[in-house]
């Protein structure tokens, strides 16, 4: 039996045990036999790590030790798949250059707050968006420092309306990437719980942890 590794904490505007837990059943359902962790020391665990197939990561804002880089980066490194959204992800670690490196992006602003806008599939034909269509959501809408490496999987265009210099900039919301013999996939949905009402952007991050997780 494979195991998923879902770390939760930090910022807690965006409600990061709730947000996790919207995940659960199905991480069961597929199999896998879950650690729930709410502190970074996981990643220094080199017991936990080392049979560990999947790190579902759900923590905004805050610092990592020496120890837990190592631990988190060796494993991705290794194979152990990485999957996570929103700030939970790619606005963990803001000082760490080289985290940023291995999730490929940096969130920097969210013009407008929580607005609605229209979320374009690029990748029609990779798995996890096959069947899914265009879809419009309420929430914050991410403007990110990139990866050009990153294989996007959908955008998003911004207006001038809450920022006038960025109207019509096409912006990443998801992407999959390789770091090592490892697999990382983001998605800058996910603002609050609810927001995986939205059958696309749940869909989205399930598909993204099969994808993902070593086997």
């Amino acid at each position: 039996m494979r195991t998923a590794l879902v770390v939760w904490g930090g910022w807690d505007g965006h409600q990061p045990q709730a947000c996790v837990e919207c995940f659960l059943p199905f991480l069961k359902a597929q199999g896998f036999a879950v650690e729930l962790r709410d502190s970074l020391d996981a990643y220094a665990d080199a017991e936990l790590m080392g049979r560990t197939s999947l790190i579902v990561q759900c923590w905004t804002m805050g610092k990592l030790t020496k120890e837990q880089w190592l631990g988190l980066r060796g494993a991705v490194q290794s194979g152990v798949g990485l999957v996570g959204w929103h700030g939970g992800l790619c606005d963990s670690f803001r000082e760490h250059t080289d985290y940023q490196f291995m999730t490929g992006g940096q969130f920097t602003c969210h013009p407008g707050n929580i607005i609605d806008y229209r979320v374009r599939l690029t990748g029609w034909d990779d798995p996890i968006t096959a069947g899914l269509a265009d879809f419009t959501i309420r929430s914050e809408q991410y403007y990110l420092h990139v990866d050009p490496s990153n294989l996007v999987l959908a955008t998003t265009t911004f207006t001038d309306e809450h920022c006038a210099w960025i109207g019509g900039t096409v912006m990443p919301v998801v992407w999959k990437r390789r770091y090592g013999a490892g697999r990382v996939f983001y998605s800058a949905l996910g603002h609050v719980a609810k927001d995986f009402d939205v059958p696309e952007a749940r869909v989205l991050i399930e598909r993204g942890m099969l994808w993902a997780a070593k086997t």
